[in-house]
């Protein structure tokens, strides 16, 4: 057994899509990003990479790299699943949460769960999802943790 841990938080602006575990939530604002800036999709990127030990979202994709423009970040998550069942692993059971003023998630947590579980083969009850507010604290950024459980195939 294998356990990743994964981070990442964008900005937000008007006038921007706002994507979370591949799906398209309605809101006003959304990250300021260089690929489509999915902040969830991000960090499980990361969490998968840090599992097997094989760096991070940045040495796959970076950010300055015109190919990565506007880029979806499922294939970001491709790559990395790639990478682990590599190794003989697969993932098991993810944990998320995400931190975000407005719109509210709860809502589209189905759907998110739903999106994630099928980029990496799980049944739904193995992705888990917490949805918070910063309070205030951060009203104009979102923020993603993932942690990801691996196994062998």
């Amino acid at each position: 057994m294998r356990i990743g841990y994964g981070e990442d938080a964008h900005r937000l602006a008007p006038g921007r899509p706002l994507v979370l575990g591949g799906v398209r939530v309605p809101s006003p604002v959304g990250p300021i990003a260089h690929s489509d800036g999915d902040a969830l999709l991000h960090a499980l990127t990361d969490a998968l990479l840090s599992a097997i030990a094989a760096g991070d979202i940045g040495a796959l994709f970076p950010n300055d790299d015109l190919k990565n423009r506007d880029r979806s970040s499922r294939e970001f998550v491709d790559a990395a699943l790639a990478r682990v069942r590599a190794r003989g692993l697969r993932p098991v059971e993810v944990r998320g949460v995400v931190v975000l003023d407005a719109p509210k998630l709860g809502p589209h947590r189905p759907a998110i769960a739903a999106s994630v579980a099928r980029l990496l083969d799980l049944a739904e009850e193995g992705v888990g999802l917490t949805f918070k507010t910063s309070e205030g604290l951060a009203p104009h950024h979102v923020q993603a943790r993932v942690f990801v459980r691996l196994d062998r195939l």
